[in-house]
């Protein structure tokens, strides 16, 4: 399932990942938000927590991700990853050189600083 993070600087938008990922969360949740965001802001400044593993995003769920992502390749500003997964941070890491944007990877207990950087991305 993915959530939306409601409690975030109006300048970014958050989701939560936990349990089994579908592409039907991407569709409902995920999708529609980051329009609405991309609509009022011009720009993305985003955070993803995961409180699962990437093993339980479905095939079509990282379909739609990369979908909207490119979708959206020249409005990316900050993304921030928020895992404890060694993987998830090289991940990033390697993301951040091919995507346009700021892409970081934050632990769990960083969640704060994460937000913190994430929402510097427009003033």
């Amino acid at each position: 399932m993915m959530y939306q993070i409601l409690d975030l600087p109006p300048n970014m938008i958050g989701f939560k990942a936990e349990w089994k990922v579908t592409k039907k969360d991407f569709e409902e949740v995920v999708i529609p938000c980051v329009e609405k965001h991309v609509e009022k802001m011009g720009q993305i400044n985003y955070m993803l927590v995961l409180k699962t593993s990437v093993r339980n995003f479905t095939f079509f769920a990282w379909i739609k991700d990369a979908l909207m992502g490119l979708r959206h390749i020249t409005k990316w500003n900050r993304a921030a990853i928020v895992s404890d997964s060694k993987i998830i941070k090289l991940f990033t890491k390697i993301f951040s050189i091919l995507i346009p944007g700021e892409f970081r990877a934050f632990s769990h207990k960083e969640i704060k600083s994460a937000i913190n950087w994430v929402s510097k991305g427009i003033l």
